[in-house]
Parts: C-alpha cells; sequence; structure tokens
C-alpha cells in the first residue's frame, strides 16, 4: 500500500481503477513541401475544425459545470482566431516551405515563451491555453484524436495534468477522480472538477506503474492511496457508507427553512453564471439567486449581446425561479474574461484594470442597453441589480444618475419597467474603508470575497505559485467583512456574502455572530451549508 498526501478539490471519496493518461506527444517535426498553398489550406481547414470542436465542448461545459467554468473554451477559440498566431504560422508555411504540423509547433512554441515571460499570472496562464489550442490543431492536422482515450470502465483519472477541454471531454459517467501532479485549487481543472461534483487531488508524485491499480482519493483528507490493503479498504468502505447515509440526510433538508436552533433566518441563495443552472439552483433547494453573473451573455457571442437577447435571458430565469429573490449582477468583464469585439488595449495589471463598473462608465451606451434589459425583465419577478468593482460614492452616483435617464426613456417609450433594489458588490479595500458611506447610496451589499482576498493580500488568486499566500480565512479578509457588515446594519440595509467563503463551513458560525444576513454559494454546496445553519445557535447559554 502507497500513500501520498496532495492537496483537495472537493471533499469526496472514490475508489477504482487508475487509468493512468499521458498526453501523445504530437510536435511537428518539419518537412520542406513543393506546395504551400496546400499547406495553407491544410492550416486553414484544421482551425475550422478545431473551431468547430471547440464549440461542442462549450456546449458540453455549460451543461456539465455551468458559464464560469465553460468560459475557458470561448477563449480558446479566441486563442485560435488570434490574428498573430495565424498569420506566424502562415509566413512560417510560406517562408519557409515547410509543412503546417511545423509551422504550427514553431508558431506555437514562439507565442508560449513569450506569454510565459509576462510578469502577469493571468497572461502567464494562457500559455497553457495556447498549448490546448496548438496540440488540437496537430491531431487535426496529423488525423488524431484529441484527449484522452475513451475510458471502458469507471476509473481514477491520473495524469501529470489535464487541460480544461480534456476534462470535459470524458466520459463524466466513467470518472470517479481526478489526481495530477501539477494544478492549483484555482486551475481550469480544479473548478470544473468541483462543478462537475468528481472528487480530485493534486500535488501528487505520479507514477506510470500505478495504471490499471486500485486506488483511493480520499477528498477529506487530500489523500491517494494505490494498492489499498483490505484493512483500510474497510475504513473506506465504512467511510463511504457514512457519506451516503449523511446524503440522504441532507436530502431531507431540500425544503426546509435555513433558520438556527434559536430562531435567526438566514437568506441561503445560489450562485449561478447561465440560465441553465437556475434549474440546478431550484433541484438543490436554493432560496433565491444571489449572484447571476450576467457576462455570460457576452462571452458566448461576437458581438454585443442585443437589448432583446439579454431581457430574454433575464425573464427566463426569473419565471424559472417563481417569485424567488433574483440578484443579476452586471456584466463583470475585462481582467481573465476579455472578449475581442470590447477591443481591450493591452494591460500590465489586468485584474486592477479596466473591467467591470469602469468599462460601464466609460462606456454608458453599452451599460444602458443592459439597464433597459434589466428593468424591463423586473416586472416578471423579484428582480434587485448588483454591481461590482465599486471603490468610490461617485461610482454609484453615476450609475443612479444613468439609471434614472434609462428609466425616462422607458417611460418615454411607453415600455412597462420595475423598480429594483440596488447593490453593489464589496470586493475592493476602498469598498470595505468607505462602507459606512456606501450603506447610505444603495439597499444592499454582497461582499465578493475572492477578489476582496487578492486585493487586501496582494496576492493573485489566479497565480498557482501564490496559492499559500493566497489565504480567504486571513484576519484582514474576516476583519473587512465584520466592519462591512456593521456599517450595513448601521444604516439599515442588509449583507451577504457571495465569494466562496459562503460556502467555508468552518466560518459559518463566524459569519452568522457577525450577523451576515445572506450566504450565497454554489448549487452543490446548499444543503451543507443548510444543515450547518440548522445546528447553530446563537445563544451564548448554547
Amino acid at each position: 500500500m502507497e500513500q501520498y498526501k496532495g492537496r483537495s478539490f472537493l471533499q469526496k471519496i472514490a475508489v477504482g481503477p487508475v487509468y493512468y493518461y499521458e498526453r501523445p506527444s504530437r510536435s511537428g517535426n518539419r518537412q520542406q513541401v513543393r506546395d504551400v498553398e496546400r499547406e495553407l489550406r491544410r492550416f486553414s481547414e484544421a482551425k475550422q475544425a478545431v473551431f468547430a470542436q471547440l464549440s461542442e465542448i462549450y456546449q458540453k461545459a455549460l451543461q456539465q459545470a455551468g458559464e464560469d467554468s465553460a468560459a475557458v473554451f470561448l477563449a480558446h477559440q479566441a486563442l485560435l482566431e488570434d490574428e498573430g498566431f495565424g498569420n506566424l504560422v502562415c509566413s512560417t508555411i510560406q517562408k519557409q516551405h515547410v509543412n503546417a504540423e511545423y509551422a504550427v509547433t514553431a508558431s506555437g512554441e514562439h507565442f508560449e515563451k513569450l506569454l510565459e515571460k509576462t510578469d502577469d499570472a493571468v497572461i502567464r496562464a494562457r500559455a497553457a491555453d495556447l498549448r490546448d489550442v496548438t496540440e488540437r490543431l496537430l491531431a487535426v492536422l496529423g488525423n488524431c484524436k484529441a484527449g484522452p482515450d475513451r475510458l471502458e470502465q469507471p476509473s481514477v483519472i491520473v495524469a501529470e495534468d489535464l487541460s480544461p477541454s480534456e476534462t470535459v471531454q470524458l466520459e463524466r459517467s466513467k470518472v470517479l477522480a481526478f489526481v495530477t501532479r501539477k494544478g492549483s485549487s484555482n486551475s481550469h481543472t480544479a473548478i470544473l472538477a468541483r462543478a462537475m461534483n468528481i472528487p480530485a487531488v493534486t500535488g501528487i508524485e505520479i507514477d506510470r506503474s500505478w495504471d490499471g491499480k486500485l486506488c483511493v482519493v480520499d477528498g477529506y483528507e487530500s489523500m491517494v492511496t494505490v494498492a489499498p490493503d483490505q484493512n483500510y479498504l474497510n475504513q473506506i468502505k465504512s467511510k463511504i457508507e457514512q457519506e451516503s447515509r449523511r446524503q440522504k440526510l441532507l436530502e431531507e433538508l431540500r425544503g426546509m427553512p435555513t433558520v438556527t436552533r434559536d430562531g435567526r433566518r438566514i437568506r441561503l441563495y445560489a450562485n449561478i453564471g447561465s440560465v441553465q443552472e437556475a434549474d440546478s439552483a431550484l433541484e438543490c433547494g436554493a432560496e433565491g439567486i444571489g449572484l447571476f453573473r450576467s457576462e455570460f451573455l457576452y462571452l458566448e457571442t461576437d458581438d454585443y449581446p442585443s437589448e432583446e437577447a439579454q431581457f430574454d435571458s433575464y425573464k427566463t430565469v426569473l419565471e424559472k425561479m417563481r417569485g424567488k429573490k433574483v440578484i443579476i449582477r452586471t456584466m463583470d468583464i475585462g481582467a481573465d474574461k476579455k472578449i475581442d469585439y470590447f477591443h481591450f488595449k493591452p494591460e500590465e495589471n489586468p485584474a486592477m484594470g479596466y473591467r467591470a463598473i469602469r468599462i460601464c462608465l466609460k462606456e454608458p451606451e453599452i451599460f444602458k442597453v443592459q439597464l433597459r434589459a434589466l428593468l424591463r425583465a423586473s416586472i416578471y419577478g423579484d428582480l434587485d441589480i448588483m454591481f461590482p468593482m465599486i471603490t468610490s460614492v461617485n461610482e454609484v452616483q453615476q450609475i443612479r444618475s444613468i439609471l434614472e435617464q434609462v428609466k425616462k426613456e422607458l417611460e418615454k417609450e411607453q415600455i412597462a419597467y420595475g423598480d429594483p433594489q440596488i447593490g453593489i458588490m464589496i470586493e475592493t479595500p476602498a469598498a470595505v474603508m468607505i462602507s459606512d458611506r456606501l450603506a447610505k447610496e444603495v439597499d444592499f451589499f454582497s461582499i465578493g470575497t475572492n477578489d476582496l482576498t487578492q486585493y487586501m493580500l496582494a496576492s493573485d488568486r489566479q497565480n498557482p505559485e501564490l496559492e499559500e499566500f493566497y489565504d480567504p480565512r486571513h484576519p484582514a479578509v474576516l476583519e473587512a467583512v465584520r466592519m462591512v457588515t456593521e456599517n450595513a446594519h448601521k444604516n439599515g440595509i442588509w449583507v451577504g456574502i457571495c465569494g466562496e467563503l459562503a460556502a467555508d463551513l468552518t466560518l459559518t458560525d463566524t459569519f452568522l455572530r457577525m450577523g451576515v444576513d445572506e450566504l450565497s454559494v454554489a448549487p452543490p454546496f446548499l444543503l451543507t451549508v443548510r444543515e450547518t445553519v440548522r445546528n447553530l445557535s446563537m445563544r451564548e447559554e448554547d
């Protein structure tokens, strides 16, 4: 029996045979060619085929993991269509009279090196995405199948690393768990694994000799055990039975109120990133939607989504939720969510650059289209509007001014609209420090602990090298939550948490004692949070 300690992505247990996946090498060997036009055609046709593959994978990821996770494949399509990359491939074929495979390989390596040299961790991460794209091109050019082979039986996938497309293409029913050497808890594969409810452990020194051997992946202990002995298997079997019993008990909480033993009621909402995820939120017992990421409407189109397209999506979600609260965040575009038709200029630090509400205020005509759609949809349910990346009172006042302009335009056109409450996300230290003043301008706060943590700690959450420094439980982050909650209540407004900390069960008691009114989490975590709240009491004697 061999045991290895790593980092876990999800608290869950899996037992099964190892499928050792080793990505085949498809580097294009250099060959001199006479028919340059033929190679250019082959490259063009391969691009079209890969674009179609990525569209198919995107739709599959959308169904399995939601829009937030699926967005990476739109980014892959953007890399595939990148003018600089395409021009270099064609130029290499034409000038050097070489085959398309070699031109793709050489061009991919050139741009990967450029990306890896940058100081920006988000841009460096794009190198892995580019490798995924070039590999798919090489697979099409060589008439090979990209990604892992079809699994013959349910297995534990062991690999050096897995690209997002490799993760999504695997048959979900045949994947028991992931074990990788590379990858962080914020990697695309980790996010997909959590969204697909698949246990995964990373940071493990994997070995090819494991292939076919029985393996236990214990997400609770972040432990991988290869060739376990019978005694250990008996322990794991008992643990799985306990897990199964607990899941059945959790199911009984599906329609129960989220209330502490001494009667304190908490709003328990879901975070979603697409219209389809509203169904999952309801199935998991959400009392409402605490964060609907509207940027998916922008990420999945080749041009700015129309007012009607946005209106239809918002209306559909409201109708699905049947009168339950739906909080829609205006587009949080920028940083790692680049869209070609926005024509972003290169930035040294995009996470702190031109993004979210800054785009809306600088380009109000784009903003107004979304606000019109939101106001019109609000008559079909209980809709609130939330604005991201706020740093000043002036920004909120500008937002309200634009909102009033839009209402007047709708009145003039005799178009019906509702009167949604207005809230802001608290995700910058500036917003924390002036939360007393901001609370006088809005109806509610929602604390985005993911971005708040990275800004408070000056630690890029996308950079795996900084994972040990990115600590959402840092005293400064918790003090910020306490301060914001106190200032919200002092001014008569409610406050929620919609970042990943909302699902951290070790902090649920802390947040309730601070006075947090609402917790918004990914649908799979709703029942465990509800159970935790129902077992708590705010009375000191308890």
